[in-house]
Order: structure tokens, then C-alpha cells, then sequence
């Protein structure tokens, strides 16, 4: 489910984290700090753990690739550290038409297995596919065992960034019997802070949900939006951004059939190489 979350600063001992200029906050509400944002250089392995740390961006070995010069942000939903903080995750930040949780716990499986993870994970796997592609790739947070960053910042790691493509990853806790996948489009703002991006955030999600469909195979959600893409603009994490961005929440957690893709680590690589082939399409 879309909501903030707080960076933290444990490394993957198989990682070298490099930082942008610029300050780090969260992805679904708001947030902020003075770090920069992790970025993956050092890709991990397709088997990493969720929990055990980031990537740090750049492009590929030569710059060489369908997407050489691109620069794609990954924003994992939520944090691990969340639940610890409540009052740092509940403090309310302006997403322009009102105001938002900084972040918030996100959601599991009905065994536990816990959406921060999920997305870390996910987010993961598809950066280093993402950079062997020649993208540099800009993750909004440096673990899972931190708090936020907040929704708002995590949006403005992607302007600062110049991001050519966010996408935020989320897992989704609807009432079991719905299942399948959905894009979240955002919605125009009385403010017009976001009209600009209206339109190739259409083609992103797009471009997103018809190549997430025809590599995992999951069906498009069955209980919310149509075809497979939602239009909000009550998230922080859109109406904040100023550069192309779209949510996937990539199933229902707590629906059975979902959550066993999710908790499979082929499961959570097949995602990874989708989404990668989605932005191939938006950005070649």
C-alpha cells in the first residue's frame, strides 16, 4: 500500500553506496533529512535478501545500453524501521491539495511476510537490471531497517534527481478474495503543481502495467481500478513530483495466489525483469 517511509544507513557488505547531492525523506507522506539519496552503482544479487541493503546507481560498466543516460528513481515502499517511530511516521506533511502521514507500517502477508521487504527486495533486483542496462538509478532510501523517509521527500528525490522515470513499489492489503496488480496514475491537482507530468505519467504506467502483465503473468487487480490503472491524488509521492511518476502495487498481499508470487524469490525477480522491460519501452 502507497504510504512514507524514513531513511536508514545500513550497507549490504557486498555494496559500495555512492550519494547524490541533495536531502532524503519519504515516499508516501513527507518527511525530510539532509542525507542524499542512495544510489546503485554496486548491483546486488538476484537472490539479495529483502532486508539486506541497497544498490548504489550508476549506469552500466561503459554507459552502454537501451537506456544509457537515463536516470530511473526506485522508491521501496515504507521502511522497516517504521513501526518503531510512530510518532516520526505520523507527523503530517503537505502533499499540495491537503496533508498526509509522513509515512506508514505498510502491510504483510497474513504469515508475516511484510511489504517493506517485498518492495526493498523487488526494488533491488530491478535496479541492478536497470543499470546492466546502462540507466543510473537512484534508490529514496538506504536499507530496510530505517524510518521514511516521508512521502513528500520522497518525491523530491526524484526532481532533484532530474529523474527521466519514478516508480514507486508497494504491496497492497486489500480484502482477501481480490487479487492481481494495479498502476496508480496521478491526478490533477487544483494547485497545477503536477499538470506537467500528466501526460507521460499516462505513458509510463502504461508502458509499466502492459509489460508487468505479459512477463509475470498476474492478472490486473480485480477489485480496484480498470484495466489495471487507478488515478489518485491523494498521494504525496504524486502530487509532490514534478518529474513522470506512477505506484505499482504489485498484488494484494493478502490474498493467497498473490502473496505466494510475492514471497517466491523467482516470483519477486520475474517483477523485476518486467517492470525493466517496461521502462525499456517508455525511455528507448
Amino acid at each position: 500500500m502507497p504510504l512514507s517511509i524514513v531513511r536508514s544507513g545500513r550497507a549490504l557488505s557486498a555494496l559500495v553506496m555512492t550519494v547524490l547531492a541533495g536531502g532524503l525523506t519519504a515516499c508516501g507522506s513527507g518527511g525530510s533529512s539532509s542525507a542524499a539519496p542512495p544510489t546503485a552503482s554496486s548491483a546486488t544479487s538476484h537472490a539479495v535478501p529483502a532486508s539486506s541493503g541497497s544498490p548504489s546507481p550508476t549506469g552500466g560498466p561503459s554507459g552502454q545500453g537501451p537506456l544509457a543516460g537515463k536516470v530511473i528513481v526506485l522508491d521501496p515502499g515504507h521502511n522497516g524501521g517504521n513501526a518503531e517511530h510512530p510518532k516520526e511516521i505520523n507527523k503530517l506533511v503537505d502533499i499540495y491539495n491537503g496533508k498526509k502521514p509522513c509515512n506508514t507500517t505498510g502491510t504483510a502477508t497474513n504469515d508475516g511476510y511484510s511489504e517493506h521487504a517485498f518492495t526493498w527486495d523487488v526494488a533491488n533486483r530491478l535496479a541492478k537490471i536497470l543499470q546492466a542496462k546502462g540507466a543510473k538509478v537512484v534508490l529514496t532510501r538506504h536499507s530496510d531497517t530505517g524510518v521514511g523517509p516521508c512521502v513528500d521527500e520522497r518525491a523530491r528525490i526524484g526532481n532533484r534527481a532530474n529523474a527521466d522515470a519514478v516508480l514507486a513499489i508497494h504491496g497492497d492489503g486489500a480484502p482477501a478474495k481480490g487479487h492481481g496488480f494495479h498502476i496508480i496514475e496521478p491526478a490533477k491537482i487544483k494547485s497545477g503543481h503536477n499538470d506537467a507530468i500528466l501526460a507521460p505519467s499516462r505513458k509510463l504506467g502504461k508502458d509499466l502495467r502492459d509489460a508487468f502483465h505479459e512477463g509475470t503473468g498476474i492478472p490486473y487487480s480485480t477489485y480496484l481500478g480498470k484495466d489495471g490503472i487507478d488515478v489518485r491524488g491523494d498521494l504525496g509521492g504524486l502530487n509532490v513530483s514534478t518529474r513522470p511518476a506512477v505506484f505499482i502495487e504489485a498484488g494484494n498481499m493478502r490474498n493467497p495466489g498473490d502473496a505466494a508470487k510475492m514471497k517466491s524469490a523467482q516470483g519477486r525477480q520475474q517483477m523485476a525483469e518486467a517492470l525493466a522491460n517496461g521502462f525499456v519501452k517508455f525511455l528507448g
